[in-house]
């Protein structure tokens, strides 16, 4: 190697951040190993030059048997509101991962830039307490300390906020300003959680690469902040785009305040270049949007109210909180008194198949499916939605294939003999989006690495299907604490 090239290793090196830092780092004429189990990184985000090696960071000294002389460790998981859901892969990536890349550093004497989360900063220093994603960060940021004081590792703590820019994605990992490009994109209202005042600071994933180039070099210890005065509410970052909003119900762990504190990378010669509202006006000005979906879901469920549980009076008050969006949803009729009965939502109107009897929900498959082709002649649908996932699901993956409408199953924590376990496993890999309300019930069905990898990104309507699943698991969750779920 030439005197100042060093061998760096990045975790996450196939992500969004990762994937530029890479590229940044080649440039430079470093040799770079990437380490990554892709559950929210891209082999489309491949660099050439760089060495990909796949895996998790839990198993990091069985993948890079190389003396780094830096790492930067950016392979954790790193969303807030949907950490709800999704505890056991918290814990996996950034407890088990990051405690191997600490060990990892410590025996080959490497120093570690570690990216903290600035969620701990927010609501006056209650943010660190308000989600699972938030806890596990700022408790890595403790360890990464404490290694420093017991082990003598080199380290260096930095801090992002909300970065965007170039390459990145508005699927279930998505960043708030990917998600509202592709919605403007895709000719979608913008999708604005409740309260909308709550405040972020917008990054540029180019002034993120700046600042984690500098502080690999010079950086020394806890706080080196790296975010842009570009401080907006979400309901103005929405106007920026000059697009309608629909308003999304509130989402538990939603922080209201964002907090910037980039005193000590200033000191080290980094400032940010970039703006986000020059970002935007380019976009806008460059986008070609695409015809516009009706603000309109199709819903399959087995049972719908009077015969309801957790799920569909969930899917109800969900309903209610989002008076601009029409749904339409296909259930078997299952008594002949349910064929008369009105829809008792003001959006929704109710399509029941059937014949009164309770084998109705057996031909759910073929009369759901004659009734959904009827519908989506009709109607642009945003995407599909199967409640419960069970004999409404194959309609809806057959008009997934046929008419191209992304499709989310949610399951509530329902119990399944083995033949039901046994479909919904064949069945799981052909959805766009799955959401279990348990782990245990995750558990029963896929492996946490399949489950991981079960969440993708596709069609006109999905990013607004991940929207409203946040905020549909959110409500499942308060009905399951108020009373016990009952079984249909």
């Amino acid at each position: 190697m030439a005197m100042n090239q060093k061998l760096v290793l990045v975790t996450g090196g196939a992500g969004f951040i990762g994937s530029h830092l890479c590229k940044r780092l080649v440039k430079e004429g470093h040799a770079v190993i990437s380490l990554d189990n892709y559950f929210a990184g891209s082999r489309e985000n491949h660099v050439p030059g760089v060495d990909y090696r796949e895996g998790h960071t839990k198993d990091i000294e069985k993948h890079i048997p190389e003396i780094p002389d830096l790492i930067y460790h950016l392979g954790e998981y790193s969303r807030v509101e949907k950490s709800f859901e999704d505890v056991e892969q918290v814990w996996n990536l950034n407890q088990y991962g990051t405690f191997a890349v600490l060990e990892f550093a410590r025996r080959r004497g490497a120093k570690l830039v570690y990216a903290g989360s600035s969620t701990k900063f927010s609501d006056g220093g209650l943010g660190r307490d308000q989600s699972p994603y938030a806890w596990s960060k700022a408790s890595m940021t403790e360890l990464v300390k404490n290694y420093g004081d017991w082990f003598g590792i080199k380290y260096a703590i930095t801090y992002f906020y909300n970065v965007y820019g170039p390459g990145e994605r508005a699927g279930t990992m998505g960043t708030v300003v990917a998600i509202f490009k592709e919605q403007y994109r895709r000719g979608l209202s913008l999708g604005v959680v409740a309260p909308g005042t709550q405040e972020r600071i917008f990054t540029h994933v180019h002034d993120i690469v700046d600042g984690l180039i500098v502080v690999g070099e010079k950086g020394t210890g806890d706080g080196f902040g790296i975010g842009s005065e570009d401080k907006y509410s979400i309901l103005d970052l929405a106007k920026l785009f000059g697009r309608d909003v629909v308003m999304l119900p509130e989402r538990q762990g939603n922080r209201q305040q964002a907090v910037v504190e980039t005193v000590n990378t200033r000191a080290l010669g980094w400032s940010p270049r970039r703006s986000l509202q020059e970002d935007i006006a380019a976009f806008v000005r460059d986008a070609k949007p695409e015809p516009a979906p009706e603000k309109r879901v199709l819903v399959f469920t087995t049972t719908f109210h009077p015969i309801s549980g957790p799920a569909e009076d969930a899917l109800c008050e969900l309903m209610s909180k989002m008076p601009d969006v029409r749904f339409d949803i296909i259930t078997a009729a299952h008594t002949k008194e349910a064929l008369d009965i009105p829809c008792v939502v003001a959006n929704g109107t109710v399509h029941r198949v059937g014949f009164g009897t309770r084998l109705d929900k057996f031909l759910l498959p073929l009369l759901g499916t004659r009734k959904a082709v009827q519908l989506s002649n009709m109607h642009n649908y945003l995407f599909s939605w199967s409640v419960m996932a069970s004999y409404g699901t194959l309609p809806a993956l057959l008009l997934r294939r046929g008419k191209l409408i992304p499709l989310l199953v949610t399951l509530a924590d329902q119990d399944l003999s083995w033949y039901e376990r046994l479909f919904l496993r064949l069945i799981l890999s052909q959805t766009d989006q799955v959401y279990t309300s348990t782990p245990e019930q995750g558990q029963k069905l896929l492996s946490l690495e399949k489950r991981m990898r079960a969440r993708k990104s596709l069609g006109v309507g999905d990013s607004f299907a991940n929207q409203i699943r946040f905020a549909y698991s959110a409500i499942l969750r308060k009905m399951s604490q108020n009373r016990p779920i009952k079984h249909y």
